[in-house]
């Protein structure tokens, strides 16, 4: 679902807990903006009106372009014909299994499971399964690949549909690992010392910093026990009818959903799955699937981390909320309150970025979970160096502005209005949309319930509901979302040496301080003028060539310049721009080389006439486009899009 997905823990942890929530957050920042003028909104007449009760409790409809099903033995099904991209198919193994359900003897070995579905199975050995998806045109990383987190194990597959025999075999491979993985005992003794090395190295500086995290951030609760990674000493003296008896006991029908989404029959492809997965049995005597939560904590927690390759500090407050129940016409609107609340506080904080001496390079607010329940509202921060508390200080003012005065009209204004074009773009989009997408979505409604109503279903939703979301219902979240209680502060940096961190004291005292302090309102700056006084004269076209076989057009204008056209059919919505010149700064002297290799960013921040780099940005808001000026070693000119 567009508006309000959230991928929780999805294919590990790819940098500090900051950038991993960001990255997951339910309400991340809304699309860039810019001065291109944009056609008229699609009329209402062009989808279908959904005839909303905004406080309904009934769940959302699903797309009725995606095939669901259930077979006998509890194994759900998704299938999906879709030809982007064309001669392609997305595949899902997807096992609502992770690590938090291993027993104590096992930590690890969901993990360790996974990893063994690339080293055999029944009808695949070892090399031949990796032979064989290399043969295809699949490459490992890119085409195929997994991950295991906390609740769940997904297995991906791309493959190309132009063959049938590919396809088929894609869908048997599947099939091969939600129940036939061999466990070659060879083959487990190889495979430890390639989890312990992952251990070891913790997949890079930011994941070592996560698992030091992860367990204050879920204290009391069973996560904290289960990262995925699991521990050394289980990882190094398993014994091997331990790591089967978890994938016995777990990898089961009632547990699996397999999604096949592309550029083939889908009848065909429905016909398949039921027939090669009918046959799937569940234990005698299934195990309980438990769901387990984080408690909340009354005194606030501190986890401050370091390590020596971190080439970043960060600083985030989390807040542990309520889950959000998104699946009925009134969570929907809730979402997209919240979604407005997150939009304007971003562009708050991205305002401050612009100061002269910022103690943040990037800062976002956002929700999002590192287990199902509950749910986490973070404050976070990229911060520069010994400006920790500083940045912490920013963030905690901005979001008691917000809580004091609220935000304003004219702010809630150019949300709407952003969010009601990203959604546009998004139906003029519906026909171009990746499989991979449509993928993710899948998965997510499976293993969470999340909505996935389409495109044309959410953006009639949008244009019905969004008028009618008021400024007082949003100021009313800032008290929900801050709270006195479930506080966590997540910090960490790189470790060297002359580089000091705050202790957790100091941390903490920043919140009394920020409390104590007077606060001025807001002050919304927008300029009401053209972004053009004197709109330039136009030349003329001086001549014309086309070239049929490609499709181009060539004009000459009336300054010298030339022109190429081409007309795509790859976006609806979409026009690419780029216009350079030969030179770039091989032409220029050694002491001009920093200056000009430097200007294009410069430029960037600088807004445009009267307009500084904020006002320019308030004044094209409902606008999707960019603009780029770059210097290269041989070439300098402009972007667009």
């Amino acid at each position: 679902m567009r508006a309000i997905s959230s991928d929780a823990f999805r294919a590990a942890i790819a940098g500090s807990l900051f950038l991993f929530f960001w990255g997951c957050s339910s309400s991340a920042p809304l699309a860039p903006q810019s001065d291109v003028d944009l056609a008229e909104p699609t009329p209402a007449t062009t989808v279908q009106a959904v005839g909303l009760v905004s406080d309904s409790d009934e769940p959302l409809p699903l797309d009725d372009k995606v095939r669901v099903g259930k077979l006998d033995n509890g194994l759900t099904y998704y299938v999906r014909k879709n030809t982007k991209p064309a001669d392609r198919a997305e595949l899902r193994l997807v096992v609502d299994v992770g690590s938090v359900l291993e027993a104590d003897d096992q930590r690890g070995l969901a993990h360790f499971a996974e990893h063994m579905a690339f080293n055999g199975t029944e009808r695949f050995e070892k090399q031949e399964l990796v032979d064989y998806l290399e043969l295809t045109g699949s490459r490992f990383g890119a085409d195929v690949n997994a991950y295991t987190s906390f609740d769940e194990t997904v297995y991906m597959l791309k493959v190309r549909t132009d063959s049938t025999e590919l396809l088929d075999t894609g869908i048997e491979i599947l099939r091969e690992w939600a129940s036939r993985i061999s466990f070659d005992p060879d083959e487990i003794d190889k495979e430890r010392g390639v989890v312990i090395e992952e251990w070891r190295l913790g997949r890079g500086a930011q994941m070592r910093i996560a698992n030091e995290q992860l367990p204050v951030l879920l204290r009391g609760s069973r996560y904290a026990d289960r990262l995925p990674i699991g521990t050394k000493d289980v990882l190094e003296t398993f014994e091997h009818p331990t790591l089967t008896s978890f994938y016995e006991d777990w990898y089961r029908p009632d547990l699996m959903a397999v999604m096949a989404i592309g550029d083939f029959d889908a009848d065909r492809i429905e016909d398949m799955i039921q027939e090669l997965f009918s046959d799937l049995e569940s234990p005698p005597d299934p195990r309980l699937r438990e769901e387990f939560s984080v408690p909340g904590n009354e005194e606030p927690l501190v986890a401050l981390a370091t390590d020596p390759e971190a080439t970043f500090g960060s600083v985030s407050l989390i807040f542990k909320i309520p889950e959000q129940d998104i699946n009925s016409l009134e969570g929907y609107r809730k979402s997209m309150v919240e979604s407005l609340y997150h939009a304007m506080l971003n562009s708050r904080l991205q305002e401050l970025t612009q100061d002269a001496d910022p103690p943040f390079a990037f800062a976002g607010s956002g929700r999002g979970s590192f287990a199902r329940n509950p749910d986490f509202y973070s404050l976070g921060a990229i911060v520069q160096e010994g400006q920790m508390v500083r940045a912490l200080e920013v963030l905690l003012a901005e979001a008691e502005r917000v809580r004091r005065f609220g935000f304003t009209a004219t702010e809630l204004e150019r949300a709407k209005s952003d969010l009601l074009r990203s959604m546009e773009r998004a139906f003029n989009e519906r026909d171009k949309t990746e499989s991979a997408r449509y993928a993710g979505e899948y998965v997510r409604h499976f293993l969470v319930d999340e909505p996935s109503p389409g495109i044309e279903f959410e953006y009639e939703m949008t244009r019905e509901v969004l008028p009618g979301i008021g400024i007082d219902e949003i100021n009313d979240l800032a008290e929900s979302f801050v709270t006195k209680s479930n506080r966590v502060v997540l910090a960490d940096g790189p470790e060297k040496e002359g580089l000091t961190y705050p202790t957790k004291d100091e941390l903490l005292a920043v919140f009394d301080q920020v409390e104590a302090r007077s606060i001025a309102p807001y002050e919304d700056r927008v300029r009401d003028e053209p972004l053009l006084g004197t709109i330039p004269t136009p030349g003329a076209i001086t001549s014309e060539e086309t070239y049929p076989d490609v499709g181009v057009t060539r004009l000459k204008l009336s300054n010298g310049a030339q022109v190429i056209l081409k007309p795509t059919d790859f976006k609806n919505d979409e026009v690419l721009i780029r216009g350079y010149s030969p030179g770039g700064h091989s032409l220029l002297e050694d002491a001009d080389y920093f200056s000009a290799a430097r200007a294009d960013t410069i430029v960037a921040r600088m807004g445009l006439g009267e307009f500084d780099s904020i006002e320019l940005g308030k004044a094209l808001t409902g606008k999707i486009a960019r603009a780029s000026a770059f210097i290269g070693e041989l070439s300098e000119g402009i972007t667009a899009s």
